[in-house]
């Protein structure tokens, strides 16, 4: 079988990373093919949007290999290199997080190091009840990647995620999301037909809509103010041209449902 499992179902790409007995863990494999798979997900016209997922019960992703590391694979290589490799496989958390389409975490299982990392990256984190966050970098002697501290600053406040990454505090479903890391927390029987509908929901809204809202969303994180306000303004005007946007005002008139056609 496969690292990575991939589908898709009435516009949604679910992505499932597949080492079960491994807790999930990212295999160079699989960071290709998740990597390859959300680059077809980015650029087609089919997809509306992106869940991702472990297979099994125990872990939504483990992190990275650690039986790999510990065996010393890439001594050969020079230090430039590394850097190079390890940030070309970062790439997956730019593409979830600034892809024109939603994209989601159905977060099954433990979420630790740079599987929490990709967890964060997704515009929204639906979590079972069972499931469990660390960032998990410090017992392992590592600083973290794949954007975590890019991320769970923005979500938690900068003191709490220096907090997270020093202990390394392995947080239940409650903590999770009182401390705003999941949009909703899920019955794990439900998670993943809730998580699911959900996205199909979302695949079947105004996709060029969605595309600009993350265009604006990326402009308010790293802009200011007045940025904001001019992506907003330009993309308000972009949109209002779109087909889909003149359906919505038709159905709105006629008091029924809009049928989108993504454009």
């Amino acid at each position: 079988m496969p690292d990575l499992l991939k589908s898709v179902e009435d516009g949604v790409m679910k992505l499932t990373f597949n080492r079960p007995d491994a807790m999930n863990a990212l295999s160079r494999d699989m960071m290709g093919a998740f990597s390859q798979s959300l680059e077809e997900a980015a650029g087609s016209r089919d997809i509306g949007c992106v869940v991702v997922r472990g297979a099994g019960e125990k872990a939504f992703c483990a992190g990275g290999d650690v039986k790999s590391m510990a065996a010393g694979r890439d001594q050969d290589k020079t230090f430039e290199d590394k850097v190079h490799d390890i940030r070309d496989r970062m790439r997956v958390s730019e593409l979830l997080h600034e892809m024109g389409k939603p994209t989601i975490a159905m977060v099954n299982g433990v979420a630790a190091g740079a599987g929490l990392s990709i967890a964060l990256a997704a515009d929204m984190r639906f979590v079972a009840k069972s499931a469990r966050m660390t960032t998990a970098f410090a017992k392992v002697g590592f600083s973290g990647d794949f954007g975590s501290h890019y991320f769970l600053h923005k979500l938690v406040g900068t003191s709490k995620a220096r907090e997270l990454y020093f202990t390394a505090e392995i947080l239940n479903a409650e903590q999770i999301e009182k401390l705003g890391l999941a949009n909703r927390v899920i019955e794990d029987d439900k998670l993943d037909s809730e998580t699911m509908g959900f996205a199909k929901k979302l695949a079947a809204g105004p996709r060029v809509a969605w595309w600009h809202v993350k265009k604006n969303m990326k402009v308010a994180e790293e802009g200011s103010l007045a940025e904001a306000l001019d992506s907003e303004a330009a993309r308000m005007i972009r949109t209002g041209e779109t087909e889909d946007h003149k359906e919505a005002a038709r159905a709105f008139v006629e008091k029924r449902a809009p049928v989108f056609k993504g454009y």
